[in-house]
């Protein structure tokens, strides 16, 4: 059974495709040629200008162009997201040591992962913060007071769910998940306070505090695998229990080697 390591270094090291170079996108303020020159098409032309956009756009780490107020699901970047979410620290920064929303997304898709829970779940579990690499990691109690943010929020989550597949509507055990790890996380991260007990069933992970880069790594190989297994014919359920039994104990063991090496 290959491990986790040699099935992404099968499906390819490189990110995803880069994005058209034809055909030009505007800040909503001028109308742009797509395409053609304006010299080969006429005016009734379907391609002739390209559509307004809303706002302004954001330059993302890969050199993209990304509207957060007008997202297409074309525009959204794998390699974007993990770089941007390993940067990100969880509780914007209160926390006794730097905690990414990549680690944090990492251990709420392989909680999933070690439970049986279908691909399209865990990849769910591991994208559920990533509209945070494009509109920011806004604290729950700000949030609920931010209605322009939350409607930017659905859109840019719509354009990720999109472009990978996934249903709008994250499953039942992601927020299950998500919720829980609140008392992993304060019990690990956090100076103890009253309101901690309302949060008493822990997922059980151990806080790893990785570094960005070791962040983004692990993300990115956690993405690429989810991403080619969910695209292989169904196994039967022995077999798909023991290949995550295998893939975790691989995952364990290429972890344990990549953080003897630095």
């Amino acid at each position: 059974m290959e491990g986790i390591d040699e099935q992404v270094r099968r499906s390819g090291e490189g990110g995803e495709a880069d994005q058209p170079a034809s055909g030009g996108y505007t800040t909503g303020k001028t109308l742009s040629l797509v395409g053609e020159g304006a010299n080969d098409i006429g005016l009734d032309h379907p391609h002739m200008f390209a559509s307004v956009r809303r706002c302004d756009f954001m330059q993302t780490f890969t050199g993209r162009k990304f509207w957060p107020i007008d997202p297409r699901p074309d525009e959204v970047n794998i390699d974007d997201i993990a770089h941007a979410l390993s940067m990100l620290c969880r509780y914007s920064g209160h926390c006794l040591k730097f905690y990414s929303v990549a680690e944090h997304s990492v251990h709420v898709a392989q909680w999933l992962f070690d439970n049986g829970y279908p691909w399209e779940t865990i990849l769910a579990g591991l994208l559920h913060d990533a509209t945070e690499a494009y509109v920011a990691d806004v604290p729950r109690p700000l949030k609920q007071s931010l209605p322009t943010y939350k409607d930017a929020e659905n859109k840019v989550w719509r354009a990720i769910a999109a472009r990978y597949g996934l249903a709008v509507d994250l499953p039942a055990e992601v927020h299950e998940a998500d919720n829980r790890i609140l008392a992993d996380e304060i019990q690990q991260n956090m100076k103890p306070m009253e309101w901690h007990s309302n949060h008493d069933d822990p997922l059980g992970v151990t806080l790893e505090f990785w570094p960005p880069a070791v962040a983004e790594h692990e993300f990115i190989k956690f993405f690429r695998f989810l991403d080619q297994r969910r695209r292989e014919p169904a196994m039967s359920e022995i077999e798909a229990r023991h290949d995550r039994e295998a893939s975790r104990a691989d995952w364990e063991y290429q972890f344990r080697k990549e953080q003897e090496a630095t």
